[in-house]
């Protein structure tokens, strides 16, 4: 274990194994909770960024244009939510509509929704934050210079209960997102009632020192010009960023995951709808005005106008002003949600670099998290956290978003043509249709505020997306040759030899070319499962490659490749104790800068643990990719750990390791015995996880080999042909039954058992 696992393991607690990723799900209370805020919470800022607008150029006739502004966006609403409600039933995978566009349109041209999203993400944490941090200082004005600081500190910790993973964070974000709903809703059913029966105080917005300042006009049309009211309504689009969130986290949702996340989706239009339309009335109502520094924000205004100042009306605006910047603040948690798992969709189609499909320390994306947290942060510095300066950059990512979720499903509805299809294409096409609409709104009205720099870095990162597909597809290319046209391979027979690999590609081949020039009486090439999809496709491009070396898959459910390497090298090292074992790490070299962008660099960790093993030696042979000569070459191995940090290590280790005994040695039911207690010569039946697997060619014959243990011990497996064995995979949970054997003084082993499949392990995405 490294430096930077003990820290992980401090930091953010022991590892999940893989297979508790299937307890992490969402009831639909939590889901609409933990994935709405970004949504919902729009209702605090939304209909004061239209105010902003208005009032400068349009007078107080703003708050009369406030409610037909405010409708025609809850028409937009209503069709992007019934868009949605199609996506997350036909696509229960996550991604919205970047799947959508990926299997309507292709990969190329999703990317132009994977770049609205992506920048729709990190401008949505910046925008949320800073809008929350607004909250507070408007009930502590006091707090008002240090506003920043704030937002700052808020986003790095949203971003460290992300790392600590998605359970931690569901129920809190749950309950803030609730007190906002139930405090917003009774400020709304109070001002109305007090409208109605007594009134309401109405601001004096010409005369408020430090407010927005109120153009003097007679006439509604005069200072109401068009362009005035398209960037209104276009600061007001604002209201609907998070509409497709929960099309975009579908995975999170518990059996039937496209049901829930209806159902979901549908209560949480319905609430915004509500939210959005009673704050803009009691806006209209009170003239709640916009201040220069943005606070008091319009929410507390009208929060001050309808409960008053007396001892209750005060302890309810401060439960207002409290609900509000808990949701704004946890609103950005939407895109820690989104933003990962996208990136990790764009990633497995190779538009962007492969590390951000890794799944962390947690089972949650940690590189995503991580890199949306330093984009966030950055944007806030530049703008200073004010959400005016942020505003113009947000909808624009946000409404490509939905028009390209809306053409594909009508692209989708024109090729399956299900049961009322032409209904549901029409809602979809129109749906899109004005989603474009409002994002050439957007890019115009908005351009010389802020929305030309969007307009410039979407194309931009497009071709960036596509520049790196294109250098993954080259590798590939040049990998398809190595079918029809290989070297010839030096083979040599002396010792022992592991190949770790990933995946095929142009440093295996290199790897496994340096393998038969080792003079090895055996080579064999070991792949440990974090994922059981990526290990099936690995079987299939090792076999659609030809490759006549061995492949051995091992099973490491809690993703900590370096323990599973040195517990394979040393069974390996006390089974032939004459007998050196060597492991080769195949790297892939590029310019640096690429380098590191396109590949993670693991070998060094895996070398040094293997080397510190007796008799047992790690080689990284490395290969550069882009010249294909240079010749490969041991990487030198780092300097031991410090003693202090062994020690700590090593008790760090200690829990970890129960932790995965349990999972790859289950405790053994009663009907059983212990593989321990199995006697040569008789028959018996045992439960276990299988860890190994490898397909093993003898005389023109091919045996699946497996090693099935429990908290006994472990035990070898082997099918013959046609003696089944071919839906073993590593990480099930067998049932075996079958007569036990015994070579000499070798190890208990059975072959062609009967055996069911009592649990299979769970598929990482």
């Amino acid at each position: 274990m490294s430096l930077g696992d003990v820290c992980k393991r401090i930091f953010l607690g022991k590892p999940l194994i893989t297979e508790e990723l299937s307890s992490e799900r969402l009831s639909n209370p939590v889901a609409l909770g933990a994935l709405s805020p970004d949504a919902i919470s729009s209702t605090a800022y939304g209909p004061e960024q239209i105010l902003v607008e208005l009032l400068p150029h349009a007078g107080l006739a703003a708050f009369i244009l406030l409610l037909p502004i405010t409708g025609v966006i809850l028409l937009i609403l209503v069709l992007v939510a019934a868009s949605y409600r199609q996506v997350v039933m036909a696509y229960t995978r996550a991604g919205g509509s970047y799947v959508v566009a990926r299997e309507n349109f292709g990969p190329r041209v999703a990317q132009i929704a994977a770049a609205a999203l992506l920048i729709d993400y990190v401008v949505t944490v910046a925008v949320q934050s800073a809008a929350g941090t607004v909250a507070v200082v408007s009930a502590i004005p006091s707090l008002g210079p240090y506003s920043l600081e704030i937002t700052v500190g808020v986003v790095l910790a949203i971003c460290y209960a992300n790392l600590r993973g998605l359970r931690e964070a569901g129920l809190p974000f749950a309950a803030a997102t609730y007190s906002f709903v139930i405090m917003i809703t009774l400020m709304i059913v109070t001002g109305v009632v007090r409208k109605i029966f007594w009134g309401l105080p109405v601001y004096d917005s010409e005369h408020l020192v430090g407010a927005v300042p109120v153009h003097h006009t007679n006439g509604l049309v005069m200072g109401a010009t068009i362009l005035v009211v398209l960037r209104a309504f276009a600061n007001g689009g604002s209201s609907l960023t998070g509409v497709e969130a929960i099309s975009n986290t579908v995975n999170v949702f518990r059996k039937p995951q496209g049901q829930n996340a209806r159902r979901v989706l549908t209560t949480m239009a319905c609430i915004l709808g509500f939210l959005l339309a009673g704050v803009a009335y009691l806006a209209h109502a009170t003239h709640a005005t916009p201040y220069l520094d943005e606070y008091p924000s319009v929410l507390s205004e009208v929060a001050q106008a309808v409960f008053g100042n007396g001892l209750v009306g005060h302890s309810l605006y401060l439960l207002v002003q409290s609900a509000t910047a808990a949701i704004l603040f946890t609103g950005a948690n939407t895109s820690f949600n989104g933003f990962p798992a996208l990136a990790s969709f764009v990633a497995e189609d190779r538009f962007l670099p492969r590390q951000l499909m890794k799944r962390g320390h947690r089972l949650v994306f940690s590189n995503g998290i991580i890199a949306l947290t330093a984009l966030s942060v950055a944007l806030l510095i530049v703008t200073g956290g004010s959400v005016n300066a942020l505003v113009p950059f947000y909808a624009i990512g946000v409404f490509t978003g939905f028009s390209m979720a809306g053409y594909g499903m009508t692209k989708h509805h024109l090729t399956h043509r299900q049961t009322g299809w032409r209904h549901k294409l029409a809602i979809n096409l129109s749906a899109g249709i004005l989603s474009t609409v409002v994002v050439g709104i957007f890019a115009v009205a908005k351009f010389t505020e802020g929305a030309w720099l969007v307009v410039v870095i979407f194309p931009l990162l497009v071709v960036a997306l596509t520049r790196l597909n294109r250098e993954y597809r080259a590798e590939a290319a040049i990998l398809e040759m190595f079918r029809t046209d290989r070297p010839e391979l030096v083979k040599y027979a002396r010792h022992r030899v592991f190949v770790f690999v990933n995946s095929v590609d142009l440093a295996v081949i290199e790897a496994l070319r340096y393998g038969r020039g080792l003079r090895s009486d055996e080579l064999i090439a070991v792949h440990f499962m974090v994922d059981a999809a990526l290990a099936a496709q690995l079987r299939k491009r090792w076999e659609h490659f030809d490759l006549d070396t061995r492949l051995r898959v091992v099973d490491c459910p809690d993703r900590q490749i370096t323990r599973a390497a040195q517990v394979l090298v040393a069974k390996a090292g006390s089974e032939h104790p004459d007998t050196n074992v060597t492991v080769l790490l195949p790297r892939r070299t590029y310019a640096p800068l690429l380098g590191r962008l396109l590949h993670d660099r693991t070998a060094d960790k895996i070398a040094r643990a293997v080397s510190r093993i007796p008799d047992a030696a790690a080689t990284i042979v490395p290969y550069d990719v882009q010249s294909r000569i240079r010749e490969a070459f041991p990487d030198s191995l780092e300097q031991r750990i410090a003693r202090e940090v062994d020690k700590l290590q090593t008790r760090v280790s200690r829990g970890e390791q129960k932790n995965v005994d349990d999972y790859e040695h289950p405790e053994r039911p009663s009907a059983v015995i212990a593989v321990e207690g199995l006697i040569p010569g008789q028959r018996a039946t045992i439960e276990g996880r299988v860890s190994q697997v490898e397909d093993i060619a003898k005389r023109r014959r091919t045996l699946r080999w497996i090693v099935v243990g429990d908290d006994s011990g472990d035990v070898r497996v082997t099918f013959r042909p046609g003696g089944g064995g071919a839906d073993i995979q590593p990480g099930q949970l067998l049932r075996i039954t079958g007569k036990a054997r015994q070579s000499g003084n070798g190890p208990v082993s059975m072959v062609d058992p009967t055996y069911v499949v009592l649990e299979q392990p769970e598929e990482v995405h």
